[in-house]
């Protein structure tokens, strides 16, 4: 009887252990697949967001910044080069004035060509002796001069091309000029620059505004 019993205990033990090593295979079984499919998403939800996310915005977002920094630098250069009336008018002159062929009317009409002008001018040539601009000072050492000046009145902007006579200290002519010019020679108005320049035997002289808008 005894030996039965033990047999019977043998065999119960012998079947839980067998279910055991079964419910084993089937946990490990169940742990992989959960793995498997846990693990299958995150590489989808990880990878495929980061190139998309990191890599495409950041070409777009820095590419296009840097193409309008170019173009607002350039503007702002642009900007910052402009001349004044004057300046433009005396760049002008200079290199007109190498063309000794030209003589003060030509040279007058032809700076009077430039686009910053935006008035009616008029010329009228000039003799030695008292001139618009320089008070009651005498203006001598030329042999020809032109004046030229808006129609209109209420601008202060005169200018002259003189032709130096032979002999005539042109550093000094164009000391005298500086000296004894008078931006209020309008009275009702003021000249914002005076320039005075030489080239060859021509010079140059203007009273003016910075700018002029039509």
């Amino acid at each position: 009887m005894k030996k039965a019993m033990l047999l019977m205990i043998a065999a119960m033990m012998l079947t839980s252990m067998a279910a055991c090593g079964t419910k084993t295979d089937d946990s490990v079984s169940e742990t992989q697949a959960t793995t498997e499919a846990t693990e299958a998403p995150t590489e989808a939800e990880t990878e495929a967001p980061t190139e998309a996310e990191t890599e495409a915005p950041t070409e777009a977002e820095t590419e296009a910044p840097t193409e309008t920094e170019e173009e607002t630098e350039e503007q702002g250069g642009a900007a910052a080069s402009g001349d004044t009336l004057g300046q433009t008018l005396l760049a002008d002159f200079q290199a007109k004035a190498a063309d000794e062929s030209m003589n003060c009317q030509v040279l007058a009409d032809e700076i009077l060509k430039n686009p910053v002008i935006q008035f009616g001018p008029a010329t009228m040539p000039v003799e030695p002796g008292l001139l618009t601009g320089f008070d009651n000072a005498e203006i001598k050492g030329f042999k020809e001069g032109v004046m030229f000046a808006p129609m209109i009145g209420s601008i202060p902007f005169v200018g002259y091309v003189f032709d130096l006579e032979e002999g005539t200290d042109g550093a000094a002519f164009m000391q005298t000029l500086k000296d004894n010019a008078n931006p209020r020679w309008n009275i009702c108005v003021e000249a914002e620059e005076t320039v005075v320049e030489q080239v060859g035997n021509k010079v140059f002289f203007l009273m003016c505004p910075k700018s002029i808008e039509g």
